[in-house]
């Protein structure tokens, strides 16, 4: 991925792509290697945006207290 930190739906999607590939099995071992390492430094990346975007949605429903307040989410009926 090039110099700007790429938009995380794209990261997953590279995501996807490595787990294809893998899966597939044929590539030689160095480039599975690559494409691995490639990998774990996405997920690194897609997990700390996804802690990031978890404690802005904290910091947005604090109660009147200024305490947090965890709501469940709603459950869908069919």
């Amino acid at each position: 991925m090039s110099g700007k930190k790429a938009a995380f739906e794209q990261q997953l999607q590279r995501l996807e792509e490595i787990v294809a590939a893998l899966e597939k099995g044929d590539a030689p071992l160095a480039d599975s290697l690559a494409i691995f390492e490639e990998g774990t430094k996405l997920i690194a990346s897609c997990s700390k945006q996804l802690d990031q975007a978890e404690q802005q949605v904290v910091k947005l429903m604090k109660g009147a207290d200024g305490a947090p307040v965890e709501l469940p989410f709603a459950e869908q009926e069919d």
